[in-house]
């Protein structure tokens, strides 16, 4: 945050607000309403309302949201759950990214002749799947049941995956573990208060998790190998751009990750920073992986993010 991007913070707190009286009342209607409706109704505008949260929750990561940092954090915290995922977790995740972005150890659209292509295929299409946020969302369970599993030296068959593990701090174990068991039971108790079956509850939730697990590497995919550079700004509806908070100016985040949403699409100008097609982008990523020989270290392997 500098002076001339001042963080919007009474914005974010009633954008915050709205979002989750929003989000309650999807899950009422779903308590309410048949499986069609969720499946065709209420999954999307969950899906769509989700990603605001989550541009939410990633401001807060960055100490965005709120210059108060107990009012961020706080903030951070409540709006994970609705993810569901432990806030401190997904900071350390996303932070993380910042530092290992098109590396080696973060280029899932790449894999390399000592890699298992199967898994590199399975583990690309599983993102554009969904299964990525299934992953995160079952990352509540293992933080409670299995922490071990978050720590270093574990699940090293995937760099990715275990370039993550590196980075995590080990002091905020308790706190994610605290998180995670929040996450648990909020939705438990959210299924309970609002009748909502386990079926239809799942098909809800999945709106967002298929939208946003998507979308993940979008701004990403085959895109020049350096930490920085490495992303690009997409192209959406303007009404959609607005409720995502600006989210797809990802390049724009990419080389300032101290400016607030609200400023992003006027921060840079020149053709590098002009906007493809989110819709295209998308589209081609169905091309899967593909074998490079080209490496690029990550500069801050083991740097731990805290």
């Amino acid at each position: 945050m500098s002076a001339a991007f001042p963080i919007p913070g009474r914005l974010n707190l009633a954008l915050a607000s709205i979002v989750a009286a929003a989000l309650l009342s999807i899950l009422a209607a779903a308590g309410q309403l048949g499986f069609w409706w969720c499946a065709l109704v209420l999954a999307p505008a969950w899906g769509v309302l989700m990603n605001t949260a989550y541009a939410l929750i990633h401001e807060a990561e960055h100490n965005l949201f709120h210059a108060d940092r107990r009012v961020n954090d706080g903030a951070g915290v409540l709006l994970a759950l609705f993810f569901p995922a432990p806030f401190h977790l997904l900071r350390q995740g996303h932070l993380g990214h910042h530092l290992r972005n098109r590396s080696d150890d973060e280029a899932f659209d790449l894999y390399f002749v000592e890699d298992h292509a199967v898994w590199k295929w399975s583990q690309f299409y599983g993102i554009l799947a969904g299964f990525y946020w299934a992953v995160v969302a079952f990352s509540n369970v293992v933080a409670v049941l299995w922490p071990s599993l978050l720590r270093r030296n574990r699940l090293r068959f995937d760099r990715p995956t275990a370039a993550l593990l590196d980075s995590l701090d080990p002091r905020s174990e308790r706190l994610i573990r605290i998180e995670a068991a929040a996450a648990v039971v909020f939705h438990v108790a959210l299924a309970w208060f609002f009748g909502v079956a386990p079926t239809m509850y799942l098909v809800v939730l999945c709106g967002f998790g298929l939208s946003w697990s998507g979308l993940q590497y979008v701004h990403h995919f085959d895109t020049v190998r350096d930490v920085r550079w490495g992303a690009r700004n997409l192209r959406t509806w303007s009404w959609l751009d607005r409720i995502w908070l600006h989210h797809n100016y990802h390049l724009n985040h990419h080389l300032d990750p101290t400016v607030p949403w609200r400023y992003l699409p006027s921060l840079f100008r020149g053709i590098e920073y002009e906007r493809g097609s989110l819709l295209r982008a998308y589209l081609r990523m169905w091309r899967g992986p593909r074998l490079t020989t080209i490496r690029v270290e990550n500069r801050y392997a083991g740097v731990v993010v805290r």
